[in-house]
């Protein structure tokens, strides 16, 4: 069967994928810095919580390492490939910067680290033949798209460089695909916005630093930890005037990540790129009012000024994933203001 390599999978993306891996009975190795998540995350997964996870210390490992050091990367390759049952048969590669603000202040660290590391651990790929992988891209890549779900083919021109890196490595795969059609699996998944936390509160999303992402900005709002929640923009050519996103739950998207690597594992070699977002827009105050209703608790925001960087309006067409995959977002947004709220109250100084 051999195993999955997971890069940031300690991160809020990967830590919830590890699970689900780990959950239908796959192997995982996780290679994180730690950089931008927190080692309490891989605790609470590999070792039993309150009778909720099984123990799954037995097929889970963690290596704490950065993607730019390309002798580590190569090095963990190699150390797998000498036992056929542990040796790294696919990847799911979520590691790397992701932030739109920071990114627009310092380009050069989000090149570095986003299209260096990957390249790093295309290379070390390539050399111990694993040849199958699921890219975390995103939705940033696509283009102006006002008041139109964005399919798969949809104009792609990224604003800002966090989006442009997420492009660049598509396109790396790409011409990797193009150059060895006959081994290659890909799938590029373009995530559009995931919120909420596993069910029981034990995982869920603690950024490091300044939150840059609404929904954990909104929970800490609820629970007392920052005063009022800043809204961008009131003038968005919009329903009310306030920027419009696809919302998923972390789960589901989880889910599409075991989806689409059983599809690559059973099928051809081919490359693939696929939305994974739930088809339906909800607005900034939309989102508000469903947690403050949902979860009984005020939420206070002021408006600003636009953030550059953002569109207006952003949800996906999903379509291919549905019918490629077989695979339906079963949470809705209700859900993931419950299991968010859920993880924030549990979980009041995140993992610290």
């Amino acid at each position: 069967m051999g195993r999955i390599l997971i890069t940031g999978g300690a991160g809020f993306i990967g830590s919830h994928i590890s699970l689900a891996l780990l959950k239908k009975g796959y192997k995982i190795i996780i290679l994180d810095s730690l950089v931008n998540s927190s080692f309490e995350s891989i605790k609470r997964i590999k070792s039993e919580n309150e009778g909720i996870f099984s123990n799954y210390s037995n097929n889970f490992e963690f290596i704490r390492g950065d993607l730019r050091n390309a002798t580590l990367v190569n090095e963990l390759f190699k150390d797998s490939s000498l036992t056929k049952s542990k040796q790294i048969t696919s990847v799911i590669h979520c590691a790397g910067l992701k932030s739109i603000p920071e990114s627009i202040k310092n380009p050069i660290q989000y090149w570095e680290n986003n299209v260096i590391g990957s390249i790093n651990l295309f290379n070390a790929m390539k050399v111990f033949e694993c040849r199958t992988i699921v890219f975390s891209s995103s939705a940033t890549i696509y283009g102006i798209n006002e008041g139109s779900l964005l399919n798969e083919e949809s104009f792609i021109n990224p604003c800002n460089p966090y989006g442009t890196t997420k492009l660049v490595i598509e396109k790396l795969l790409h011409d990797i695909y193009i150059n060895n059609n006959d081994d290659w699996r890909i799938a590029n998944l373009r995530y559009f916005n995931p919120i909420g936390a596993h069910e029981s509160g034990i995982i869920g999303e603690d950024p490091i630093g300044n939150a840059n992402n609404i929904f954990p900005i909104l929970t800490k709002v609820a629970i007392g930890k920052i005063p009022k929640l800043m809204i961008f923009g009131d003038d968005w050519p919009t329903k009310d005037g306030t920027g419009v996103r696809d919302y998923i739950h972390i789960m589901d998207l989880a889910d599409g990540h075991v989806n689409v690597l059983e599809y690559l594992q059973k099928n051809f070699p081919q490359q693939i790129n696929l939305n994974l977002g739930t088809g339906k827009g909800t607005s900034v105050l939309e989102l508000i009012k469903k947690f403050q209703n949902i979860n009984k608790v005020d939420i206070p925001y002021e408006f600003t000024g636009r953030r550059k960087g953002d569109y207006g309006f952003v949800v996906a067409d999903n379509s291919l994933a549905r019918n490629l995959l077989n695979w339906t977002p079963k949470r809705n947004i209700g859900d993931m203001c419950k299991d968010g709220w859920e993880w924030q109250r549990r979980n009041p100084n995140g993992y610290k």
